[in-house]
């Protein structure tokens, strides 16, 4: 993909710059590894920068006339975050496209297009009348702040409270069909969704004046990144095709437009402005993402489009999912959110030991907030409402001092102890909480002895991924990558083998374990522990009916899942 800009200098020397990172995803990415033969000509004399980063140029100019930059980016790579261009459709993501020249930060911007035939632009911009066309950005953060999808792809239109907002799709269903052919109600009930994300920050309308859906559905793929006008979501076909596919491919829409205001407008002090250069502490992501992601799952209820046995399913999973990560114990979510740039978009092997995500106990703790708020007979919609007004509708950036006011605004007590839960590594108290609503976790015990650590099948045995701290395998010297070939004189090939000789109710006693590393076959003794929580099912508490408080307890339930009033 080529790439022009066409500038006229104000000054003799010129910097330029292509950005780092992409707002929304927290990860130093490098763009400039895709950016090939850059070419800069004035005047029809071709000029030589100097590089003096990685991914900065400066130059001395000759003139003021009119400067040409151009070069190529390999679009290669099918994320929300990336670039990707083939025979069937493109999409840019103008942070990995569009260089900074020094001194335009805050200029207009003029984009434009040359496409195949047949082929249509989707762009959340403003479009330029007259013969030139394109689209106009009013300064460098929005033309990055624009997602930008191409080819020949039908159009919908929908509006929500009047503001219009396009859906465009890429890639089939498992029909091989268009989604909203074998679907043509999603729309309708997405509009629900959005009205719903409405309600809950109290405004009638979008935050923004237009918006575009842009889904990608392929093979496997899950995610999405959030933009003031629009959003980009990736959804694998075949999770859509599970009964719960299409409720979790809501969540996520609702995830991403509930960002227009959590985090695009309402916005940590730390983004405003945006540094396209560099990783930027921010300690307040688990507001930023655990809130979205908490009430994602909630929105598609209180919009009607799934039942409180399927959202209790969902946050359900999520509580199990937390309740057995062994990371939770080394690291706060204060540190999750600080060291996100280094950590949680780079996990390896021994990560689910030493970290937790933001997003994952972030929306924990903002279920405790919420349940904890409603006992002081407010809620987490009073909080973020007061957010947006206070910060977020005036574009003025929060630090974590103004959340924890806020949320002790409705309840004094938050004042020590919403400090106490971000810094700390120990769980906050749930349990008690959802005692409130009538429900309990119960824990479900794994169907063979504790091994600390996860198998999967290898070309010889069973192959080491992941390995506990202090757990068996950790205590029998066991590492990554480690090849289990026999337990006991018995050939091990799959999960089967193992497990039959490590059943429940079989004594714990101590096991040769043959396993190869590295090429060379060793031993160890393996001595596996009683049989470990495996997940917890969020259920229906009976001890609600034996105190006679069942119905006050549904009542509170139903009030908390619709994100009422307490």
């Amino acid at each position: 993909m080529r790439v022009r800009l066409l500038h006229t200098p104000r000054q003799l020397s010129l910097r330029l710059a292509l950005p780092a990172w992409t707002p929304g995803s927290y990860l130093i990415r490098d763009y400039v590894r895709q950016l090939e033969g850059l070419e800069i000509t004035q005047a029809g004399l071709h000029l030589e920068p100097r590089r003096t980063s990685p991914s900065s140029w400066q130059l001395d100019l000759p003139s003021l006339e009119p400067v040409a930059i151009s070069y190529a980016v390999l679009a290669a790579e099918l994320t929300v975050r990336t670039c990707h261009l083939d025979g069937d459709h493109g999409f840019l993501a103008l942070a990995a496209v569009v260089v900074e020249l020094e001194g335009e930060r805050w200029s207009p911007h003029r984009l434009q297009l040359s496409l195949p035939p047949s082929w249509e632009a989707f762009v959340p911009l403003p479009e330029l009348n007259g013969p030139a066309g394109g689209w106009l950005a009013a300064d460098f953060d929005q033309l990055l702040d624009t997602p930008i999808e191409v080819g020949p792809h039908r159009l919908h239109h929908f509006s929500v409270a009047g503001v219009p907002h396009r859906w465009v799709s890429w890639g089939r269903d498992l029909q091989g069909g268009d989604l909203l052919d074998s679907d043509p109600h999603l729309l309708s009930d997405l509009e629900k969704v959005c009205l719903a994300c409405c309600r809950l920050m109290g405004v009638e309308r979008p935050a923004a004046d237009h918006y575009l859906f842009v889904l990608h559905l392929t093979e496997s793929g899950y995610g999405g990144l959030e933009h003031d006008h629009s959003t980009v979501l990736q959804f694998g076909r075949r999770v859509l095709a599970k009964p719960d596919g299409r409720r979790k491919l809501l969540q996520l829409a609702a995830h991403e437009y509930l960002h227009q205001w959590n985090v695009r407008r309402l916005r940590p002090a730390e983004l405003s402005p945006y540094r396209y250069d560099q990783a930027v502490v921010v300690p307040t992501l688990w507001f930023a993402e655990g809130i979205t992601s908490y009430v994602d799952q909630l929105l598609p209820h209180c919009a009607g489009c799934s039942s409180e046995a399927e959202v209790l399913e969902d946050l359900g999973n999520d509580l199990s999912r937390y309740l057995l990560s062994s990371g939770r114990r080394l690291q706060s979510l204060r540190a999750s959110s600080e060291e996100a740039w280094v950590k949680l978009y780079r996990p390896d092997a021994y990560s689910p030991n030493s970290q937790v995500s933001y997003y994952l106990k972030g929306a924990v703790l903002a279920l405790v907030l919420d349940l904890h708020l409603r006992r002081a007979g407010s809620g987490l919609p009073v909080v973020l409402r007061q957010l947006w007004a206070s910060h977020g509708a005036v574009g003025r950036g929060y630090q974590e001092t103004d959340l924890i006011e806020a949320f002790a605004s409705q309840s004094s007590d938050l004042a020590e102890l919403l400090p106490r839960w971000l810094t700390s590594c120990e769980d906050p108290p749930l349990f008690g909480y959802l005692a409130d609503v009538g429900l309990r976790l119960e824990p479900r015990l794994a169907g063979s002895q504790e091994l600390g650590c996860r198998l999967e099948p290898g070309s010889g045995g069973l192959v080491v991924q992941r390995v506990g701290r202090e757990g068996p395998a950790e205590r029998a010297g066991l590492v990554v990558g480690d090849e289990w070939i026999g337990l006991d004189g018995v050939r091990l090939r799959n999960i089967d083998d193992l497990m039959v000789q490590l059943r429940p109710e079989a004594p714990l006693i101590s096991h040769q374990l043959l396993f190869c590393r590295d090429g060379l076959v060793r031993t160890t003794v393996l001595l596996p522990m009683a049989p470990a929580v495996e997940s917890w099912q969020l259920q229906l508490d009976p001890a609600t009916s034996e105190l006679g408080t069942s119905e006050v307890c549904a009542e509170r339930r139903r009030r908390w899942l619709g994100l009422e009033a307490a």
